[in-house]
């Protein structure tokens, strides 16, 4: 009943995690900067994303232009899009082999639950891997350019709401992960301490049966 209850925990993050992972993937606002000028009215704030770059106008005004070309891309922004796009398919899979893997559901054999339990924390945990990479990775160079007395105060920006998102979504993930793969060892303990051995049982009836025939012809 506490594997039950772990395994459902567990999956409820996953879940979060799933949906997390992928909004922070497709929202655009990962760098967000603020543009006041000489005039209130004219302020602007600036989202970048992944895929798209907006602005809003203090008007009300909001306006979006997606980014088409790969190749002009910087390098970041193209392996932030890898490990996030790889984050959303290894957390997707997960959650197919975490469902099947389940006590609650009747899908499979007992053993086919445990390796599906286990594969999908191994995927869950993989999927927080991928998430955390670009997030961190964003992080660490927006604050490295905004401490850079050189870079001008224009073109300096600040973490984005996708960015915590990203960051919390994977943690939910790789904590979901984590339960599922323990859930797993305490139930196979021998699996990891003792390996299994093949038996020789058939031949010892065998051998016992001719040690005596020797004796009754001794």
């Amino acid at each position: 009943m506490t594997s039950a209850g772990l395994q459902l925990l567990a999956f409820i993050l996953a879940l979060c995690g799933v949906s997390g992972v992928l909004t922070a993937t497709l929202l655009p606002n990962w760098k967000v900067t603020m543009d006041v000028g000489s005039n209130i009215v004219t302020a602007i704030v600036q989202l970048r994303g992944l895929w798209m770059d907006c602005m809003w106008y203090s008007t009300g005004m909001f306006s979006c232009t997606l980014k088409y070309s790969i190749l002009s891309l910087p390098t970041q922004v193209q392996a932030a899009r890898a490990t996030m796009v790889m984050a959303c398919i290894l957390s997707a899979l997960g959650i197919c082999t975490s469902t099947i893997g389940m006590e609650c559901t009747r899908l499979g054999g007992r053993e086919t639950k445990c390796y599906a339990s286990f594969a999908g924390g191994i995927c869950f945990m993989s999927a927080g891997i991928s998430g955390l990479i670009p997030t961190v990775w964003y992080t660490k160079e927006i604050i490295e350019n905004f401490l850079d007395l050189t870079v001008p105060d224009s073109s300096k920006y600040e973490p984005g709401g996708a960015i915590y998102i990203g960051f919390i979504s994977a943690m939910l993930l790789f904590i979901s992960g984590v339960i599922l793969c323990t859930s797993y060892t305490k139930k196979h303990p021998e699996a990891w301490l003792y390996p299994p051995q093949q038996k020789h049982s058939s031949t010892s009836p065998l051998e016992g049966n001719s040690a005596y025939s020797l004796k009754d012809y001794v």
